[in-house]
């Protein structure tokens, strides 16, 4: 596998080798029960001592990632086998038995780059759940699928001839101009050449760091932040640093600090109805963000998945609309409110960053299937408002429902904060919880749950979690939050132990 250790850092190589491990394991991108490089080879492939190694391994192993035997090496643990002793003997005679007789198993020695992938790993729910209140997603049954399906239906039949050629690369010009009037109610003025329509949000963040982020270029997050952007940017080799939050969004006394040491080549946010708290910078902190950028030169990623879906007044205008001068990329996605399987998103830039955005475009994919970007223009441009004005009630309906079941059942400790719009609620829990036993219990009781520590980068494990209060019916809702609540009792505190004192590897 492919580590990449920056000699030059401040952070110790030790740390550094445990650090990506770490991130591997809890991927998913080492399987439980692999067996990881004998030091001795860990130690020739990364050209780092013997004592290095150890000590990177002897980090992982305090704190339960994975078990390592005298004579027998070291093994991933599993979520529960490997956590008792008198099974190790078993599950390494079982490991050592499929590594003989797999057809596969040279793939091992194939180096990737992937030193993270948290977002794969917490995407698709356990057969057993029941509860499914971990996807940031709308219950399908209030989407309009059947309104999007039959406009898909009468371009093909009706129009065959556009479906026979390809679409411009920045996106088809109806839905752009369809935007530009959906943007502009929204205090956002911008023309169609402007913006660039991309596969859903995830490929815009994506494009952005493959275009302007390179090793060792400083980007900063919020922390926490929405994990398909962490991963994003840590496989970019980015330096990553975060800063906290407070309930007007990112800290930027502390950014503005930081800037000083570390200069930005990028600041990625979520500055309404953030992914995962539900907070929302005020309007104030978006003007002082703007004027931060513009003074070190470098670009802001504004990603807005959720500000249509406000429940009361509607949010502050976006950073973009006060962006004069290109420091600004816009990201709208409009899967989560429309349709997850159509993956139509749009970005709107300036200048040579737009141009360069639309050459990434390009060498990825050739342009967005232009079927599902037709289906979603008339829609948008006739139905859009009175949908989303429906869809606000239903699903503020469901976050009181949630909040009363949490109120009722909750632990004493535990508390959140109810966010103004979006899908999501974050829950803080009482300190020293066991994090990893209550999400493995909650998963065998039928309940998916997104643990906080996905959310943050090279961070200690965190009393928190997000659910989604969206993503099915009000009373499966309302079961799975007493389920989850139930469970959250049964958990017992930590009490300090061996891992207390250990270095931060989540």
């Amino acid at each position: 596998m492919h580590i990449e250790l920056k000699r030059g850092s401040s952070t110790k190589l030790y740390v550094q080798i445990a650090l990506t491990l770490a991130d591997r394991i809890r991927s998913g991108l080492i399987e439980p029960g692999a067996r990881l490089p004998s030091v001795r080879k860990m130690t020739t492939d990364l050209g780092v001592s013997l004592v290095t190694v150890s000590k990177a391994y002897a980090e992982l192993e305090a704190i339960q990632l994975i078990t390592c035997s005298q004579g027998k090496g070291c093994y991933v643990r599993g979520a529960q086998e490997l956590e008792k002793s008198e099974d190790m003997e078993r599950t390494h005679r079982i490991q050592a038995k499929n590594e003989s007789s797999t057809p596969w198993n040279w793939q091992m020695a194939l180096v990737d780059y992937l030193p993270r992938a948290q977002l794969w790993r917490h995407f698709d729910a356990s057969p057993q759940v029941r509860y499914e209140l971990h996807m940031s997603a709308i219950q399908p049954e209030l989407l309009p699928t059947r309104e999007i399906i039959d406009s898909a239906y009468r371009l093909s039949s009706d129009l065959p001839e556009r479906m026979a050629a390809y679409g411009s690369f920045q996106g088809d010009r109806e839905l752009r101009q369809t935007f530009s009037g959906h943007f502009a109610e929204r205090g956002l003025r911008v023309m169609p050449e402007r913006m660039l329509i991309t596969s859903g949000a995830q490929q815009g963040i994506d494009l952005v760091a493959r275009t302007f982020v390179g090793p060792g270029d400083v980007v900063y997050m919020e922390a926490p932040s929405y994990t398909g952007a962490i991963d994003v940017f840590t496989s970019r080799g980015a330096k990553i640093i975060t800063v906290p939050m407070d309930d007007d969004g990112m800290r930027i006394d502390l950014l503005t600090r930081l800037c000083d040491t570390y200069p930005p080549k990028l600041i990625y946010t979520i500055p309404t109805f953030h992914n995962p708290t539900g907070i929302t910078m005020s309007a104030k902190r978006r003007a002082q963000l703007l004027n931060l950028a513009q003074s070190y030169h470098c670009l802001i990623l504004e990603d807005d998945p959720f500000a249509d879906l406000y429940f009361r007044d509607p949010p502050p205008a976006s950073i973009k609309s006060m962006d004069g001068t290109g420091h600004v990329i816009y990201i709208k996605s409009f899967s989560k409110v429309l349709s997850p399987g159509c993956r139509v998103a749009c970005a709107v830039a300036d200048g040579s960053v737009l141009t360069r955005l639309v050459a990434a475009k390009s060498t990825a994919d050739l342009g967005s299937p232009l079927l599902t970007q037709k289906a979603l223009q008339s829609f948008i441009q006739h139905q859009y408002s009175a949908y989303t004005a429906r869809l606000r009630d239903e699903l503020y309906s469901r976050l009181l429902a949630a909040s009363t079941v949490l109120e009722e059942h909750g632990s004493p400790g535990m508390y959140w904060t109810l966010p103004d719009g979006g899908l999501n609620l974050w829950l803080q829990l009482p300190d020293g919880l066991d994090m990893r036993e209550l999400h493995r219990q909650s998963l065998a009781a039928g309940v998916s749950f997104l643990p906080g520590s996905a959310c943050y980068v090279g961070e200690t494990d965190t009393a928190s979690l997000r659910i989604c209060f969206t993503v099915t019916n009000q009373e499966l809702l309302c079961e799975g939050l007493r389920v989850l609540c139930r469970v959250i009792k049964n958990i017992t505190p930590q009490q300090g132990g061996a891992t207390a004192d250990r270095l931060p590897l989540i």
